[in-house]
């Protein structure tokens, strides 16, 4: 059975940096009744706490961090890279262990976003881009989707268990 790795926050944990959390979502649900599920919070995997003060990349660009161009800062101008990496690498090694192909994370958080990200002002302001950890993730061949493609990930899932 092919398993999925999820941000935890997703499914209904308290590790979002303001100690929130989203669903869990009814595909969530049947994945995890299922067994699919891996869950982490790469965040909070790499030692940061719930809560914790927002963090943003500029030009949200997941990639440049870890390739050492860019830091990860929180509000407060505290370098976190090094935690964001770590939570990244963790994601890695579950994946690698479970042969997992497939992640859903959390749209436009600095670890998560697959899509876009903020652009470090801490003003709002969304930017193509990813966070740290799915830009790993895919750097190993994984698909990443957020929440609000949950359709196009149940479909891929469908896909890779029928190959």
């Amino acid at each position: 059975m092919q398993k999925i790795l999820v941000s935890r926050c997703l499914l209904g944990h308290r590790v979002r940096y303001d100690g929130g959390a989203h669903g869990p979502f009814d595909q969530l649900q049947h994945w995890l009744d299922e067994g699919r599920v891996v869950a982490l919070c790469p965040e909070v995997a790499g030692g940061l706490p719930t809560p914790r003060p927002p963090a943003e990349i500029r030009h949200g660009q997941g990639g440049a961090v870890l390739d050492g161009r860019l830091p990860v800062l929180t509000i407060e101008g505290e370098d976190v890279t090094a935690a964001f990496v770590d939570g990244a690498e963790q994601a890695l090694a579950l994946v690698r262990e479970h042969d997992i192909r497939l992640a859903l994370l959390k749209a436009r958080s600095p670890s998560c976003g697959n899509l876009e990200n903020y652009d470090g002002s801490f003003s709002g302001v969304r930017v193509s881009g990813e966070g740290v950890t799915a830009a790993l993730l895919k750097r190993a061949g994984v698909k990443v989707f957020n929440e609000a493609q949950l359709d196009e990930a149940a479909a891929e899932l469908a896909r890779l268990e029928r190959d």
